[in-house]
């Protein structure tokens, strides 16, 4: 599973690209909207960074206005993905966007019916909104287990799950296990993937030990080794 950064705050992205592991971005109006930036320069200093797909929503509501926006778009950056909501209009723009070659995440996914739906429009990306399906008192990783069964029933469906609305570690575990694609991650949960209390107590116990080591400098060590040989 790939794992995105849900974000439009440039540091954080470089932070979390500085790991090696990012392999996409996805914002929306209220993150853009958070950051107070321009929109435009926004996204295209996240795709010039992470060099992999970057989502940026339209906001029009009508299906002629979000082809018309989603085709500007796309004309930001090569590795622009159109967001579009799930919706009658957001369906049909995304069989326009897709047969124009342009990908689009498909998001605001709740059902498998509309995931369904929304593969059949040439959707590269749909986004089940799992944190908030669970909010609803309803399991969001089923609804991504029956989204990944009902895709690989279809061998022409190519649409990449997606796993939205991530809430805890415990989520992109989970959305792993039920064959998700891919998770679109907060940052705050993305840093916690990283820690455990234990790897932390081990790492500061292993300095202790080696502080009482005569020559502690590696660097020197290795570089007159190597010079010596």
């Amino acid at each position: 599973m790939k794992l995105f950064l849900d974000s439009a705050n440039l540091d954080h992205v470089r932070e979390i690209h500085a790991m090696g592991v990012l392999a996409g971005v996805t914002t929306n109006p209220s993150l853009i909207a958070k950051e107070g930036r321009d929109f435009i320069q926004t996204v295209y200093d996240i795709a010039e960074l992470v060099q992999g797909p970057v989502s940026a929503e339209v906001v029009a509501q009508d299906r002629e206005g979000m082809v018309r926006e989603g085709r500007l778009l796309a004309k930001v950056h090569p590795h622009i993905v159109v967001k579009v909501p799930l919706t009658a209009a957001g369906l049909g723009a995304t069989r326009v966007l897709a047969d124009d070659g342009i990908p689009v995440n498909v998001t605001l996914c709740f059902q498998a019916n509309q995931a369904l739906l929304a593969a059949l429009a040439g959707a590269a990306y749909i986004s089940p909104f799992i944190g908030r399906v669970d909010d609803n008192s309803e399991d969001g990783n089923e609804l991504i287990r029956t989204i990944v069964g009902v895709y690989d029933n279809d061998p022409n469906i190519t649409t990449n799950v997606l796993a939205a609305s991530i809430r805890h570690p415990q989520h992109v575990v989970q959305a792993a296990l039920a064959g998700a694609h891919v998770a679109t991650v907060p940052y705050d949960v993305f840093v916690k993937l990283a820690k455990h209390p234990m790897t932390d107590s081990g790492n500061k116990r292993f300095l202790e030990d080696w502080a009482t080591v005569a020559d502690k400098d590696i660097t020197a060590r290795v570089t007159a080794w190597l010079a010596a040989r």
